[in-house]
């Protein structure tokens, strides 16, 4: 939702009855697992042209900006690993 913000977008949150979902442009899934991707069919009914609209485009583009560091993290989002020595190996493995 930040990120569509981020973009211009206008973002709702609302209950809405299934069949409105039928009558979309562009739909996408979004979440820690699952990333940005896009949805191509509801009830094996054909959301907007079938594959990536435009909008979904630009929210991925920005995800995968964001998370792989090419723009600065302005919403704190991002947690630094710190990368240490290996642990030792035990003898005899």
């Amino acid at each position: 939702m930040t990120l569509a913000q981020d973009a211009g977008l206008t973002v709702k949150e609302m209950d809405m009855p299934r069949e409105m979902l039928y009558m979309a442009d562009e739909m996408f899934f979004a979440g820690t697992a699952v990333e940005i991707t896009p949805i191509r069919s509801v009830d094996k009914i054909q959301v907007g042209a079938g594959r990536r609209g435009p909008i979904t485009t630009n929210i991925q583009a920005a995800f995968f900006d964001y998370i792989n560091g090419v723009v600065p993290d302005r919403h704190g989002w991002l947690l630094p690993v710190p990368v240490g020595k290996p642990a030792p190996v035990a003898a005899g493995r």
